[in-house]
This record gives C-alpha cells, structure tokens and sequence, in this order.
C-alpha cells in the first residue's frame, strides 16, 4: 500500500519479524538441526545464556508475527485486486502456488524448517475465510491459536532422543559433505519434517492468519494508537514475556523438559504484546529508517537471503563453520547477516520497486493478468 493512508505497522512488524526469526533459524543452520527437534545442549554458561535469551524472546513468537503479517497481506492483495478489477481467487490461486514452488525449492536446498510450504497449504484454507465479518474471523483465529497450542503443549513434556548413526550421518554431510550430499541431506530433512511442522503449526498459523486478516477488514492495522494494542501492550507484553523468560530458563538451565510446554503456550501471549509494543512504536520514520522498513517490506527476499547466506557459511560445501563457533557469535553473525540483507535491499529498492524474490512471486502471481499490475 501506498500513499499518505499507508498503514505503518505491518512495515515495523515484518522489520521486527526479520530479526526474530533469524536468531532462531540459526540454531538449526549453525549447529545440529536433528538434536535441535528436542533440547540443544549448551556447552558454556554463554551458550546457556543465549539460548534462554532465543527461545525466551523469539521462540515461536517470530513465526507468529510473520503468519499474523500473512493475514494482513491478504486483506491487503483483497483490496489492490478490487481496485484493479482483477480475480481475486486466481490471483490467490497462483500466490499459493508461487509460495508453495519457492517454499519446496528454498527447504531442499537450504533449510528444511522452511515456513512457505506450510503457508501455502494453511493459506489455501484461510481463502475460505475472505469474506467473513471481522468479528469471526478473530474469534476463529483465536480458537486456533489457543487450542492447537493447548494440546500440543502436552507432548512436549518429554522430548524423545534422535539415533546416535543419524547423528552421526549429519555431522559428515554438514561438515565434509558437498553441495550434493547436503542438499540430500536437506531434502530427505525437509520430507520428513514438513508434514510434522504442518500439523504442529498450521493450525495456529491459520489462526495468525484470520487475525490478521480481521486487522485489515476492521480498520485496526492502521490505527497503531488503537486502545485495543494499548491493551495488549499492557496485560500481554510483561506477563507473556516474562513467563516466556523464566520457561526458557527452567528448560535449559535447569533441565525440567516441562518448561517446554510452558514456553509453547506462553507464546500467544508474548505474540500480541509484541504487537501491542510494535504498534506503540509504529510512526512516521525519518528518511534513514524509511528506507531501511522499505527494504524491511521485502521480507521474502530478506527471509530466503538468510537461509541461502547462513547455510553457505556454515555447511562443508561453504565455508565450513558448522557446529564450530559459539552461539552468541552465531547469533551475532545472523544479526549481521540480516542488517546487511536489509540495507543492500534498500539500495535495491532505489532502482527496483520490488525485491528479487518478491518480484519472482508477483510475476507467478499475475500470470495471465493484464501486463499493469498493482502497485
């Protein structure tokens, strides 16, 4: 969206969004992506310190932001097609497609803990939902956030244990294997994980997804003074983070395997007091900062660049640095990693109105459609 209307939230959201969910994506690229399914082992009290501080802040909060963020796009692609006189269900049609095609290629080839795929088939779902009133979808998105979380949460009490030779065969293929053997590696990972991640978090993802969209059909995503994130800002932030902290430190300082079900379901919580204290900070930027939650409005190109760089630097094929460096400078690098992304997006986007990947999607998406597209 454009124009003196823009609404200023969702850029602040997915900029926030980016880095969060790059420090926890790199704890499966950095180091074993296999013992990272149950409890990684901190080695150090650094190590100890910056996984509480990971899972505490970020963990399952990020991935949330960006299904809420999702929703949000929708209603946004539902307005620009009915200004532009295009179909909606088959501009949707192909953006699920586009989503699906890139989330495949992106988990084979770099991560396996891809989120499009999963968006794609949860998206399809929520095109069901378009036209409902925004009081449903909110409430429907809530039964999906609250309860799938409820009943998941019960089977993490006890985080089960990967084969010492499938460990073993990781630590070859991540450390000395070639491009080849790790993109079988990745592919096999992905096969098997996808189905997994899609019934663990699709059905809160789809939740995401209808309060975003009800966001946007209410009016509530441009007005970031609303009462209702002051709200959420004051009853969610605190206690959800803070529970979020002290699960995170039970679980990995202490060892209890049932803080885990705790740090799962203190997320939705955190989650809207994330967007409560985003929407507080959401106001006109000065010229540095719009250019840098411009480019933050490239997220995809921004989301797969992390993955593609992250995984080049750690893997055998790359520079090799797989499991050999600390955790803090591993979080340290993807910070890097995602601060460079962003400002060579925003020297980008002085040429280009579209980040690389997001114009792949917008062409896959308007194929068929009238040449002018919507801006």
């Amino acid at each position: 969206m454009r124009g003196p209307t823009r609404a200023l939230m969702p850029d602040y959201l997915r900029l926030f969004a980016l880095f969060g969910i790059v420090v926890v994506n790199v704890q499966f690229i950095a180091f074993s992506l296999l013992s990272g399914l149950t409890t990684p082992v901190a080695d150090s009290m650094a190590e100890m310190v910056t996984l509480w501080l990971v899972d505490g802040l970020a963990l399952y909060k990020s991935y949330s932001l960006f299904s809420f963020m999702f929703g949000v796009g929708l209603g946004f692609l539902m307005q620009s097609a009915a200004r532009r006189g295009h179909a909606f269900g088959k501009l949707y049609r192909n953006r699920m497609i586009g989503l699906f095609l890139i989330g495949v290629v992106h988990g084979c080839l770099f991560f396996p803990g891809d989120i499009l795929f999963v968006y794609s088939v949860t998206g399809s779902i929520l095109y069901l939902m378009r036209n409902w009133q925004p009081g449903r979808s909110a409430k429907l998105g809530a039964a999906l956030v609250i309860l799938p979380t409820l009943a998941f949460a019960s089977f993490m009490t006890a985080p089960g244990e990967m084969p010492e030779d499938i460990m073993a065969l990781e630590r070859q293929v991540m450390t000395t294997g070639s491009f080849a053997e790790t993109i079988g590696f990745r592919a096999i990972a992905y096969a098997i994980m996808s189905p997994f991640v899609l019934v663990f978090q699709g059905a809160a993802a789809l939740g995401w997804f209808c309060l975003g969209l009800a966001s946007v059909k209410s009016g509530l995503i441009d007005i970031s003074d609303h009462p209702l994130w002051a709200r959420a800002r004051r009853w969610c932030l605190v206690p959800g983070v803070g529970l979020s902290l002290l699960a995170s430190w039970m679980l990995h300082a202490e060892g209890m395997d049932a803080a885990g079900a705790v740090l799962l379901v203190a997320a939705p919580v955190s989650t809207l007091g994330y967007l409560g204290a985003i929407a507080a900070i959401s106001r006109p930027p000065g010229p540095i900062l719009s250019r840098l939650l411009a480019a933050g409005g490239s997220s995809l190109s921004v989301y797969l660049g992390q993955s593609i760089i992250l995984s080049t630097l750690f893997s055998g094929y790359g520079f090799g640095l797989w499991d050999a460096v600390p955790r803090p400078q591993v979080v340290l690098i993807a910070i890097a990693v995602t601060f460079g992304l962003i400002v060579a997006l925003a020297v980008w986007r002085s040429f280009f109105r579209l980040g690389p990947f997001e114009w792949v999607l917008r062409r896959i998406t308007y194929a068929g459609q009238p040449k002018t597209l919507p801006a």
